[in-house]
């Protein structure tokens, strides 16, 4: 209500930030796994005295520095701008409450980019242990900012304790915390294996490329054998609604929970049988295809975890509108959204302009999740629900979908808004201009 709303045609806000953090979740997991790929490997060729191998390490190192600190970090700030613009309460409510947390893990952000840059650049520069010295500080401090990062994520869902006691550790070590590392833990040696297997198949050299493709599917398993693990351990720790909503209480959540758990084995098996068992007939094109089902399944899991998320932005604090919910709460039962809300362009419902005072109110209790008639389209979702059963499921909305914010506001708000959505559902070209009156 504080802040002005940034509404994004057919696209929603919603999607943009998970179309570009999905996009950054691939790279930077891989940012973290591949820096221990590039060290280990490195020791690996050197204790084998094989330079066709370490020549293969160094290849690797310019496409890991180029993919990584370019595009890992053009996604990053792409992050950034478009929750500072789609959801402005939340991003300040994180930054505030994590603002030590944020500074740390910057600290090791440049460490990260800085380590990178001259593990690349240092190659035949400087002698063996101090290279892989800077390998090593690499991947920790690439691990570090995983560890602070995840903290952040994984409370935005179980904050825990900090509802009562509004602790910074109750906060950062949160009921998920630690399932949620070990999980993403797993992935970033998952990818670091799926990325090396892309490189390795593009060596001409026969014997260096199977071996390199069956080391690399090796990566892989790590994430196989304890994902089912760490991924129940997940479950069991997010809220009740959480769960619920994954397992049938929303059919598309589900849908792609269930996608998640699919590609992962599709992903295991392949990597397995086409990889590690049949190196020889592995190509490039089937290394792409490798590449493409990794990140369709980074896009779905990383679309549950948002998912059951619902109804809110931070659970049990803020919904996903960027109300807060003891503002809510402490707001009294039929008293004027509109009046209250900043950036409104009407605090009333005048007489004759119903349908653009219920704009009014979409965008400021649903825009945030809701297009008209694009993903997630309001329009698609009413359709055939006359004003009356629309009037009624607005009042009752958090009561008949949990997964929905409450409606807050007048009985003429919800009645605009209700004629606003069954104009909407007719397609009927109702004005939501405002009119300037003498």
């Amino acid at each position: 209500m504080n802040y002005p709303v940034w509404e994004i045609p057919q696209l929603g806000g919603g999607m943009l930030i998970g179309m570009v953090a999905i996009f950054h979740v691939f790279i930077s997991h891989f940012a973290v796994g591949g820096g221990l790929f590039l060290v280990l490997t490195e020791r690996k060729a050197y204790r084998e005295r094989n330079d066709v191998l370490l020549a293969y390490v160094k290849s690797h190192s310019k496409f890991f520095a180029l993919l990584t600190l370019v595009f890992g970090a053009l996604s990053g700030v792409g992050i950034w701008f478009s929750i500072g613009l789609v959801s402005p309460p939340g991003t300040s409510a994180l930054i505030h409450l994590f603002v030590w947390g944020w500074a740390a893990e910057w600290v090791f952000f440049l460490v990260e980019i800085t380590a990178a840059l001259l593990y690349y650049t240092t190659w035949d520069r400087l002698d063996r242990r101090t290279h892989e010295a800077i390998g090593w500080i690499y991947a920790l401090s690439a691990w570090m900012s995983l560890v602070i990062i995840n903290g952040i994520l994984s409370f935005m869902l179980t904050p825990g304790g900090w509802l009562e006691d509004g602790s910074i550790l109750s906060a950062f070590f949160n009921p998920s915390y630690l399932p949620s590392l070990i999980i993403r833990t797993l992935v970033c040696l998952a990818l670091a294996g799926l990325y090396a297997m892309g490189t390795a198949s593009l060596l001409k050299q026969q014997d260096l490329r199977e071996n390199l493709i069956r080391y690399s599917a090796r990566w892989l398993m790590p994430a196989f054998l304890l994902l089912p693990f760490a991924g129940a351990w997940y479950v069991a720790s997010i809220p009740p609604l959480a769960r619920q909503i994954s397992m049938g209480g929303a059919a598309a959540v589900t849908l792609f929970a269930v996608g998640s758990v699919a590609f992962s084995i599709l992903l295991f098996v392949f990597a397995y049988l086409l990889a590690y068992r049949h190196p020889r007939g592995f190509s490039p094109a089937l290394a792409a295809l490798f590449l493409v089902l990794g990140l369709m399944t980074t896009g779905v899991t990383e679309w549950v975890r948002e998912a059951v998320r619902k109804p809110y932005l931070i659970y049990g604090y803020m919904y996903s509108n960027g109300m807060r919910a003891k503002d809510l709460q402490a707001m009294p039962t039929g008293e004027s959204l509109l009046a209250a809300s900043k950036w409104s362009h009407l605090k009333t419902v005048p007489s004759g302009q119903e349908p653009a005072a219920g704009h009014e109110v979409f965008r400021i209790q649903c825009a945030a999740c809701h297009t008209l008639r694009g993903y997630n389209g309001i329009a698609l979702l009413v359709d055939g629900w006359d004003e009356d059963l629309l009037a009624d499921q607005i009042q009752h909305l958090d009561m008949l979908k949990g997964f929905m914010p409450p409606f807050k506001g007048s009985n003429p708000e919800r009645l605009a808004l209700a004629k606003y959505l069954f104009n909407l559902e007719k397609r009927s070209p109702v004005s939501t201009t405002l009119e300037v009156k003498p």
